[in-house]
C-alpha cells in the first residue's frame, strides 16, 4: 500500500456512504494522530485500538451521524506520496471559510489548521475535512 492515510480516509468515506456505525483500518501512529484531531474537532465519535482476525493491530473508528446524515460531508487527501504539499503558518488553507478543518503535520505534531496558526508553525497539509 503506497498511501496508508489515503486508504483510511477512503474507508471512512465508503463506510459513511453505507451508513455503517464503525469501520476498521490497520493501525499506525500517523493514522491515530489524524483520528485524534478528528475526535477533537467532533467529526467522529471515537476510535480504539483492537486486534484483527489475523493478529495484526487495527483501529476501530466509531462514525458520527446527525439526523441520519454523516457529520463528515467531504474528506479529501491533499498531500500525497507523489506530491507533497507544504504551507507556512499563515498560508495554511482554510476549508469552507473556516467551517471545515485542514489537518497539518507539523514539527510539534499533527494538529488542525487553527491550532497550527495559533502555535505559529507550518507543515505538510495532510487532508481537509468538511
Amino acid at each position: 500500500m503506497n498511501d496508508p492515510l489515503g486508504d483510511m480516509l477512503t474507508r471512512i468515506r465508503n463506510a459513511q456512504m453505507r451508513h455503517k456505525s464503525t469501520v476498521r483500518t490497520p493501525a499506525s501512529k500517523l493514522r491515530a494522530w489524524v483520528l485524534d484531531v478528528l475526535v477533537d474537532e467532533g467529526y467522529i465519535r471515537s476510535y480504539e485500538r483492537v486486534t484483527g482476525r489475523n493478529g495484526h493491530p487495527e483501529l476501530e473508528i466509531s462514525l458520527k451521524y446527525f439526523e441520519g446524515s454523516p457529520v463528515i460531508q467531504n474528506i479529501q487527501r491533499v498531500s500525497t506520496p507523489g506530491r507533497r504539499v507544504y504551507s507556512g503558518s499563515q498560508e495554511i488553507p482554510q476549508v469552507r471559510q473556516g467551517l471545515g478543518v485542514s489537518i497539518v503535520s507539523t514539527s510539534r505534531g499533527v494538529m488542525s489548521d487553527a491550532a497550527a496558526r495559533t502555535a505559529n508553525v507550518g507543515g505538510e497539509v495532510l487532508c481537509t475535512v468538511f
